[in-house]
């Protein structure tokens, strides 16, 4: 039988600042029923994850969608752990060009857990439409792209998953160079620029004045892609 995340989406585009040119797109997704969709996968998929990411794969993804089905009626606490957990503890991080070939290539969840591979985009992505799937509200979720203090410079241009209880709360922060779940005051070595998700994109100073900066919508390749993917992964 063909196991179904449900994914509930809001608002159908990404709105970008007029400060911000190269980031933001349309989040028209296919498939969508409403204020949802859904991911299918079907035998015929699982048969084809496990040929191209062996046994491994399809058991990665199968742990997704238990996952996803044991978890709806936990604590919001505990999705934002069991959800940071898992992909921190299966996927390991590797560059777009080591694992697709390309410069820069925006998996979709589906694809990060079945390679079991991914870069920090990656991870952020399949946490928030995971967090979503679980009913986390989206505009409690944002991605954030940040500028890490690390001595890997490689990881210095970085993104995260941030969960805001309030629109004006210090955000939790999901990451996958530091596992451990911490307010965004408590990561010193984060300096935030932008954050987006399906309903909007703000620079870090009007996010924390509940304001968003956004001007008119701009279609942009990656996120669009990706997308456009979901649900057709592996057919």
């Amino acid at each position: 039988m063909p196991h179904r995340i449900t994914l509930r989406l809001i608002a159908p585009y990404l709105r970008l600042t007029a400060v911000v040119c190269l980031l933001g797109v349309s989040l028209l997704l296919p498939a969508v029923v409403g204020d949802s969709f859904n991911i299918s996968i079907s035998d015929k998929q699982f048969v084809a994850i496990e040929a191209k990411y062996k046994e491994l794969g399809r058991k990665r993804v199968a742990d997704w969608v238990q996952l996803v089905n044991a978890s709806q009626g936990k604590s919001t606490r505990d999705k934002l752990v069991l959800v940071n957990d898992f992909f921190n503890q299966n996927v390991l991080w590797v560059s777009d060009y080591d694992h697709y070939g390309v410069a820069d290539y925006w998996s979709t969840p589906l694809e990060t857990i079945a390679s079991g591979g991914g870069d920090c985009e990656d991870f952020s992505i399949a946490k928030y439409f995971t967090l979503i799937a679980l009913n986390v509200p989206m505009e409690k979720l944002t991605i954030t792209y940040v500028k890490a203090d690390t001595p890997n410079p490689i990881n210095r241009s970085h993104m995260v998953l941030t969960y805001y209880e309030k629109p004006a709360a210090v955000p939790l922060v999901l990451d996958n160079l530091n596992p451990e779940i911490k307010l965004a005051t408590e990561r010193k070595d984060l300096a935030p620029v932008y954050t987006f998700n399906g309903q909007g994109l703000w620079l870090a100073k009007e996010r924390a004045a509940g304001k968003s900066g956004s001007s008119s919508a701009s279609n942009i390749a990656l996120w669009r892609q990706m997308t456009s993917r979901m649900g057709k992964e592996f057919e």
